[in-house]
Parts: C-alpha cells; structure tokens; sequence
C-alpha cells in the first residue's frame, strides 16, 4: 500500500512529528492535576493540528499528468503571482551565450499549505543543474527570485520544438532547504516529480517566447504541478 509521504521530506517527515508527539505525550503525563483539563485539551488539540499540517505538508498525491507533448506543464502546485516577458535574456541564460530574444517569465508562489513537490513541464533532458546562495526574503514578493538561494534547472525539450526552459526552485522567508533529485544528462519526462522545496517558497518557469508559443494562464489563476498546462505549443 503507498504511503501518500514523500521521500523527499525525511528527515523532517520522521523527526518532526515524533518531536510532536513526544511533546504530546509529556502535557498528558505531566499536567494531568497541575492544569484544569480543558487547557490540557486545548494544548493537545493545537498540538494535533501541528502535527496534521506537518504531514499535510509533506503529502505526495498520486497524479496522472497530461501526455500532450505541445504543453508545458506547471512546475509546482500554488498561486500564479507574475508573468512577464523579458525583453533580454536572463543572467543565466547569457552566461551560455545565448543570443538575445524574448523570454516569457511565470512565477508561482507556494503557500505553506500547497503541495511541495516539484515536476518536469515536459519531456526533457536536463542540461545543466546552478544552485546560488542568497537570501530568504518573501517569495510572494517577485524581487526574491533576484535575490534569495535559488537552484536552476536548464532543461532542453526532446519534443519540438527542441526549445530550452529553466525551472528555477527559489527559497522562500520560512523555507531554507532545497532539494533537487536529478542530475546533469537524465531524462524527465512530463510531470516526472524532481524535487521539493520546503515550508513555503516560489517556482518560475522560463520559456523562450516563439510565434506559436501562447501562455494559457493569468496573474491570479491557481495551478497545480503537472497537472495545469502553463504554455501550449500551437
């Protein structure tokens, strides 16, 4: 039977709830004739729901993602907060000496009661793997992506168009651990789960723009990883 955790949260999977329920038990065992019993049930209650939304947090819901090779598929589950077309190509995308053009830049910014995971857009092959340091500024705010720890992934499409993408995992004010499991040279394929980003953070999505490249999302629309088409290719 699949446990619907992810790998990608231990050890916090394992050592944050076993802390909870540690602490749990000690309020029970020794309040008990110290605290009227409804503080005692209050405490526990609040301890509970700490303990629902830690393993909320870390859920793995089973997905079946869209085949259609002409969509780019959303990177991770949240909020769409900006979509911009940047005239010059990106800091990272120059140091590769790509010439300039067009890129189309969504951001999605994760709540801390969204689903964590991050998955491949497309079919691709991973080219090349950046992690930056930085800061831990507020992914809400569209100016960290420019600022805080971030982990690239170039990807290079093996459907046509042969495009590159960048997906890049941005920490967040509370997050602080960014985990990435792939490596330089594998193949994803559409939706394919890559990594996770913990306890609240931002994903971005870079596309070169093409005359038959058309975005299907809007500032405000909720997405949710390899499931919400983002680009489609017409």
């Amino acid at each position: 039977m699949r446990i619907p955790l992810t790998k990608y949260g231990l050890p916090q999977v394992v050592i944050f709830p076993a802390v909870v329920l540690a602490v749990m038990a000690g309020v029970a065992l020794g309040t008990t004739g110290k605290l009227q019993s409804w503080i005692i049930i209050l405490i526990e209650v609040l301890l509970m729901a700490i303990l629902v939304w830690i393993l909320s947090f870390f859920r793995d819901p089973e997905r079946i993602c869209p085949t259609d090779s002409n969509l780019l598929l959303a990177p991770a589950d949240g909020k769409i907060t900006d979509i911009e077309t940047l005239e010059d190509p990106p800091a990272f995308l120059r140091e590769q000496g790509e010439q300039s053009a067009d890129v189309l830049r969504i951001g999605i910014f994760l709540s801390i009661f969204n689903t964590h995971i991050n998955r491949a857009p497309c079919n691709a092959k991973v080219e090349k793997i950046t992690y930056r340091k930085g800061k831990y500024k507020n992914a809400l705010n569209p100016e960290s992506a420019r600022v805080n720890e971030s982990n690239e992934l170039w990807l290079i499409r093996t459907d046509n168009p042969q495009d590159r993408l960048i997906v890049r995992q941005i920490s967040g004010a509370i997050a602080r651990r960014i985990v990435c499991d792939t490596i330089e040279g594998q193949q994803l394929t559409s939706g394919q789960k890559f990594g996770m980003l913990k306890f609240g953070s931002r994903t971005e999505l870079y596309v070169q723009l093409c005359e038959n490249a058309k975005c299907l999302v809007k500032t405000g629309d909720k997405v949710k990883a390899g499931l919400t088409a983002l680009v489609r290719y017409e």
